[in-house]
């Protein structure tokens, strides 16, 4: 007899009349095995059923009432997500305090925090405040306050203690002739920062002005910018007071500037400078500019725009070649020489 083994596994035939033992835990196939041959499909095929009883019993539907009732939430979740929390009740309640009339709730906090009512008289700035009032040395109507947040009445009288001026009056302010190169704020890629020059070998000293300290740059920051094209008089100071007299919002304190210029001046453009300029879509304070000579302009400013001069120039077809600063409000850099500093004097004021 041949040898007849399948070639697939290399098992021996069959022998004649042999059952197929089948594995009662195998995955039915598509169609079954007949002599070595597999049966169509359409001998397997489950006899077809109604449409009717496909909607009846279709799987999808069971299993859609099966996540409602499992999704569905109890009356008592429901009755809790319906009620409005806390905060929500407290921010109804106001705004229904407030109402039409603008009235404030009874329990909001009544009167203005001290530390602003003091930065606002300049009596010192807001972290100075802060300061002063967490040591004690702050006094509302004669009555110390040690507590941050403290409110008042706008009206109220405030006095500092004695140590609280001495410490203000040890806070140093520092006049630097500033060179061109160096940014008057945080450092730029390729340059420094003004404050870099602060250093015992470029002061200046007379009899009354300290002698340069570490403690001097401790919170040392520039009041006011001069660009990183410009030179003259850069005010540093430690002194929050200082800084809100000279950019403060309300400031009143001008600045002269000797301005080089080239090209050619458009029609009413020296008008123009001292009235009449926009910059970002808001319009300019006026300004008080004059001719010196053929090439050269003051500038007297009252605020202290991002580029201001330069810009302003451009827009009258000018192109600023040089920019110095001499004169912060009553001070003046006179003969201070180029990249050195001296401190402001106890009899100077700006």
């Amino acid at each position: 007899m041949p040898d007849t083994r399948r070639k697939t596994l290399g098992l021996p035939a069959r022998v004649e009349g042999e059952q197929r033992q089948v594995n009662p835990r195998r995955k039915p196939i598509r169609g079954e095995w007949s002599g070595g041959r597999r049966k169509p499909a359409e001998a397997n095929a489950a006899p077809p059923v109604s449409v009717d009883k496909i909607d009846q019993t279709d799987w999808r539907k069971k299993n859609q009432a099966k996540r409602d009732e499992r999704h569905a939430a109890p009356p008592d979740r429901l009755k809790r997500r319906s009620e409005p929390s806390a905060g929500t009740r407290a921010v109804d309640s106001q705004n229904t305090a407030h109402g039409e009339s603008g009235a404030a709730p009874e329990n909001s906090p009544k009167g203005v925090r001290v530390s602003k009512l003091m930065a606002e008289r300049g009596l010192c700035s807001r972290r100075e405040a802060d300061e002063f009032i967490v040591r004690g040395w702050v006094y509302v109507d004669g009555e110390r306050v040690a507590e941050l947040g403290t409110r008042a009445d706008p009206a109220v009288k405030i006095s500092l203690d004695a140590q609280a001026r001495a410490a203000q009056q040890r806070l140093i302010t520092i006049l630097l002739h500033k060179p061109v190169g160096y940014v008057s704020g945080q450092p730029e890629p390729g340059c420094q920062p003004a404050s870099v020059l602060i250093r015992p070998e470029n002061q200046r000293r007379s009899a009354d002005t300290p002698i340069f300290h570490a403690s001097h740059l401790k919170g040392l920051a520039p009041a006011g910018r001069l660009d990183v094209d410009s030179t003259g008089l850069l005010v540093l100071t430690q002194d929050g007071r200082v800084a809100k007299q000279l950019i403060g919002e309300n400031s009143k304190v001008d600045k002269e500037y000797l301005v080089r210029v080239e090209g050619q001046l458009t029609d009413n453009g020296l008008a123009l400078l001292n009235h009449g300029l926009s910059l970002d879509g808001k319009p300019l304070k006026p300004a008080r500019v004059e001719w010196l000579n053929d090439d050269q302009l003051r500038f007297v400013l009252n605020e202290g725009r991002k580029r201001q001069i330069r810009r302003m120039c451009e827009l009258v077809g000018l192109r600023v070649t040089g920019l110095k600063r001499v004169r912060i409000g009553a001070l003046r850099l006179g003969d201070l020489p180029s990249g050195q500093w001296r401190c402001l004097r106890e009899n100077e004021t700006f």
